[in-house]
This record gives C-alpha cells, structure tokens and sequence, in this order.
C-alpha cells in the first residue's frame, strides 16, 4: 500500500504540474510566460512604399506635428533599399520584410557569384542564386543614422554562424558609416529623427523633440 500512495502522490502531482504549465499565464510573471503569436506575414518592398515612407518622415518634420510616426516592416524595409547601394555580386529580388516579436526580418533573392569565397565550405552547399534572410534589432547610432543590428542570418536553408554574419553584411552594403555596428545594416534617417522602435508588429519613428 505504501508504495501505491506513493505512486499515487506522484500522479496527482505530475497532473498538477501539467495544469500549472498550461495556465502558466494567469499567475506567471509576464517574463516567463510562453509567447505564441505567430509571426506576421511578408510585405513585398516596392516604390509606393518607400514613398509611404518618405511622406510619414515629412510629416514627422513638421512644427507642431506628430511626435512620432509608424510604419509597416515593409515600408520601413522600402526605404531603407531605396538608399542602398547596389548589392555585390548582382542584383536583388523578391525583398520582403516582416516583424516577429522585437525584431525585424529581412528576406530577398540574390546572386550569390560575388560571395562564393567568402563563405568558405558553406559554399558548396548553396546554388548561384538563393534566398538571403536578416534578421536583427534596430538601434539608434547617432543623429543621422540608425542601424538594423543583424543577430541571425541564413541563406538558403544554411543558418551561418554569429561569426559570419559580419563578413556577409559587408558584401551585401560595402558603405560602413563610421559608429555602424559590424554585423549591421545602415538606415540613414533625417536628424530629427531621435529613436527606432519595434512595437505591435510596426516599426515607429520618434521625433527629437528637445
């Protein structure tokens, strides 16, 4: 009998244990609560929304307006394209971008010929042409200038190493502002613009104010 109470005892607390984790939101501080929110779907970059964009930062200027402005990943991402320079080693298609969570992702199609020895034995795993995906944060680097902080980036099926990442983005923009992070791609922003932010799936902009 005693080592079927026992054996009891622990059923009963394995049940418990499941219901805990599965209402694990009700009484778990929100640092430890599982998060499922799906990640949104990808915007395609395209000229209307680089001008979305241009037009929420005019606004932004203005005397006596908005303090800050928000964006979608893909007009943010429209933007950003339209003041890169040309992708070495070819040109660049299909760019989409879209936010997970706090941080924002960037996809497209690029010839990889310019690339093939930077990659060393990755290199051989990929085709002439695959899908380059960045994802990172954004940070503010001084007046003038922010920057997307890249953390992951795969192209094709292959998830380089947090080592490779820099190499990678000095290929894709050989422009490095001086203060740009290694493993970070430029966004040129007008001065007035004082913070980038991820919030609810937008990318918002905030006005100097001072």
């Amino acid at each position: 009998m005693g080592c079927l109470a026992r054996l009891g005892c622990l059923i009963v607390l394995a049940a418990a244990c499941v219901a805990a984790w599965f209402t694990r939101d009700r009484w778990m501080p929100e640092r430890f609560r599982g998060h499922s929110t799906a990640a949104a779907a990808w915007q395609p970059v395209t000229p209307r929304g680089a001008a979305r964009a241009r037009d929420a930062l005019a606004r932004l200027s203005q005397p006596g307006g908005p303090v800050y402005q928000t964006l979608s990943a893909g007009d943010v991402a429209s933007f950003a394209l339209s003041q890169a320079s040309p992708l070495t080693g070819g040109s660049v298609d299909s760019v989409a971008a879209r936010i997970d969570g706090d941080q924002m992702s960037v996809r497209g199609r690029v010839a990889l010929s310019a690339l093939a020895d930077k990659l060393g034995p990755f290199a051989g795993m990929l085709r002439d042409r695959e899908t380059v995906e960045l994802t990172g944060t954004f940070h503010m680097v001084r007046p003038g200038l922010g920057e997307l902080r890249v953390d992951r980036a795969a192209i094709g099926a292959v998830t380089l190493p947090r080592g490779m990442i820099p190499r990678l983005v000095r290929q894709l923009e050989p422009r490095r502002p001086a203060g740009l992070a290694d493993a970070a791609l430029p966004l040129p922003v007008p001065p007035y613009v004082s913070d980038i932010r991820i919030a609810n799936g937008t990318v918002i902009l905030y006005k100097n104010v001072r």
